[in-house]
């Protein structure tokens, strides 16, 4: 059993097959159609697929704000999950101030459909509150919506 106390959840199924879905995920190019709300947008995507592996995105805003993100997977399944972290940088470098694991999963639902779960886990309830201020919730919900509009037209 999970301890979801610092935990947000988000959940959606997807008219598109789980293979499509995967490749919105660990596609540089198709990563970047969808990964931030628009319109925002997300550049210099490097998915290092392997435990271990850099995971980093740099975020732009409609205003000029640039947001570097970077992180390591922790766990890659093929079409079924994703785990990264921001706690490491590559190279199991610490990263200062860890804010979040991220878990995403993909299960076939048959008849082309996916279902998709976000897990966003936090060291504190001052982090899971914070990140809910943010716009978790709105921010990855479209994001998610629009994974699920480009899975489904790939």
């Amino acid at each position: 059993m999970t301890d979801d106390t610092y935990q947000l959840t988000l959940t959606r199924v997807f008219d598109a097959p789980r293979d499509k879905v995967w490749r919105c995920w660990t596609e540089p190019k198709l990563l970047e159609q969808w990964f931030c709300p628009k319109p925002w947008r997300v550049s210099d995507v490097v998915l290092d697929l392997k435990p271990g592996g850099a995971f980093s995105t740099v975020m732009h805003g409609p205003n000029g704000e640039r947001f570097p993100t970077s992180g390591v997977f922790l766990e890659f399944v093929p079409n079924e999950r994703l785990v990264t972290t921001d706690a490491f940088r590559p190279g199991w470098q610490p990263s200062g101030r860890a804010f979040m694991t991220s878990e995403v999963t993909f299960e076939d639902m048959g008849d082309g459909r996916t279902r998709y779960v976000a897990y966003a886990r936090h060291w504190s309830e001052d982090a899971k509150k914070e990140h809910e201020q943010m716009g978790f919730h709105e921010g990855w919900g479209k994001a998610a919506d629009q994974l699920g509009d480009l899975a489904k037209s790939i």
